[in-house]
């Protein structure tokens, strides 16, 4: 049976590739492949180190000649984002990922292909076994639970890392250097709530938001996508002309993915029903005709049910405070750069939505490359929580990635692209959280650099490569390291 990767070059990365996407390594579930990267290493005869928390540290010699060249280490996250579309059967646990090959694009079968960042991996297990490369000595940094906590970056000890330079392989855009990234934080905010039975002569319906995009809550926040959360509560807020009743809310997975789904279980009239229908149908075509470029096939439905259990609804007051909340909550854009053009400098997401026992929560995410700023919108979305009557919970963030155009890596990788393909690459800043804001913290001084070869639709199922440009990729970081002296 002939495989998805059948042919693709070069072989070792795809051959790597493949093989990791058997190992199910969504974050916090990284050792297997952890461990995996370790028995490579082992088998390949190169020094390798475990820490607590599975970050892995791979050394490999310098190749004849190249001695004395000063260490660099090429790093990439170990962990995946688990996304899948609704009626895609599929357990990230234990299932390896379907690997699909449609023209020059990589995908899944109805998940995140883990391309994020698993081309990393198998490019750095591929140089870990090519004994033909030139280069100095190398260092192969594999870190855990990049997508949720950065837990494996914060967990770096001194003197895990040799290197004082580093290339960060997890960008998304072949001929971009990305020097800078954004700093984050998440923002929740939880209500408790009380229920009782709904009134006799109401039935219980489903809103039901599905059929967007979605994307990564930072790369794809200035794109104009649907977000099926913000959605939903404008559709339940026209419902309420006919008195309908929310019994629960759910929506969103990750908090650094834009919603692409969301339901919520209502009780209406039995006498209102049709209205209701009606009231959904008008919604659905107002925010169709609203994002017709955008989100072509978003579908917004009011169905019956569910049925076969005992149903309960929220007191109004707290039904009208938790959808009033979420309406008034900032998602998108707040500020682009005015140093650099098209950067979006400042953003937040209305990312995750949960009913439980007796509590509904709501998750959200802010971003910035300026610090004073992920405070300023931190306090925004807190304030609107408050107003609302929920409790806040400000989790911990992460640091940017302060730009340093003088960087040595820097003037390597652009000269090298320059030389390669008789162009200057774009140099460019990231909305979007890279470990080397983290890395930089533990290892003062390191000089990096951020590049790969071009993904799309990651954090989503329609993540793909773009095959051609990871031989590029390849051939361009090869160049690099040879280069580096």
């Amino acid at each position: 049976m002939a495989s998805a990767i059948d042919g693709l070059k070069p072989e070792l990365v795809w051959k790597y590739f493949a093989e990791i996407s058997k190992i199910p390594r969504g974050s916090k579930n990284e050792k297997a492949i952890s461990n995996y990267v370790v028995r490579t290493a082992k088998s390949l005869g190169l020094e390798v180190q475990q820490d607590g928390v599975l970050n892995v540290v791979v050394r490999k010699p310098a190749s004849p000649g190249r001695e004395n060249a000063p260490s660099v280490c090429l790093q990439g996250h170990l962990d995946m984002v688990c996304e899948k579309n609704k009626e895609t059967v599929h357990d990230f646990e234990k299932d390896p990922i379907e690997l699909v090959r449609n023209g020059n694009f990589l995908m899944a079968n109805g998940t995140t292909l883990g391309g994020d960042n698993g081309i990393a991996v198998a490019t750095n297990l591929a140089i870990m076994e090519d004994k033909s490369l030139l280069h100095g000595p190398l260092e192969f940094l594999f870190t855990i639970d990049e997508e949720t906590g950065l837990t494996g970056a914060n967990n770096l000890k001194p003197g895990f890392l040799k290197s004082k330079t580093l290339m960060n392989l997890d960008s998304e855009e072949e001929g971009a250097l990305y020097v800078g990234c954004s700093g984050g934080r998440n923002t929740l905010g939880s209500w408790k709530v009380g229920y009782k039975s709904p009134a006799p002569g109401t039935s219980p319906f489903t809103v039901r938001v599905k059929g967007l995009r979605g994307g990564h809550s930072g790369l794809e926040i200035d794109k104009g996508r649907g977000n099926a959360v913000k959605l939903l509560t404008r559709v339940l807020m026209a419902l309420e002309k006919v008195d309908a009743r929310l019994s629960s809310l759910e929506g969103g997975n990750k908090s650094n993915a834009i919603p692409r789904e969301a339901d919520a279980v209502i009780f209406v009239p039995s006498r209102n029903a049709k209205k209701g229908k009606a009231i959904v149908e008008e919604c659905s075509a107002v925010m169709r005709a609203e994002l017709a470029t955008v989100e072509p096939d978003l579908s917004i439905t009011l169905e019956p049910g569910p049925t076969g259990k005992k149903g309960r609804i929220m007191k109004r007051t707290q039904q009208d405070a938790i959808i009033k909340t979420i309406v008034a909550l900032p998602h998108g854009v707040i500020k682009m750069s005015a140093d650099i053009p098209g950067l979006v400098e400042t953003s937040t997401n209305v990312a995750i939505i949960r009913t439980e026992k007796n509590r509904v929560i709501m998750t959200t995410s802010q971003r910035s490359s300026v610090a004073s700023e992920i405070d300023e919108i931190v306090q925004s979305v807190a304030a609107v929580f408050e107003l609302g009557g929920a409790k806040v919970l400000l989790a911990e963030g992460y640091p940017g990635w302060k730009p340093n155009l003088d960087s040595k890596i820097l003037g390597v990788a652009t000269s090298t692209f320059k030389s390669l393909y008789g162009k200057e690459p774009e140099v460019k800043a990231i909305h979007a959280g890279l470990e080397c804001g983290i890395i930089g913290e533990k290892y003062p001084g390191m000089d990096m650099v951020s590049f790969g070869p071009t993904l799309e639709g990651v954090h989503s199922p329609d993540e793909k490569i773009h095959i051609d440009t990871v031989g590029r990729f390849w051939d361009y970081l090869l160049a690099i390291l040879k280069n580096v002296n």
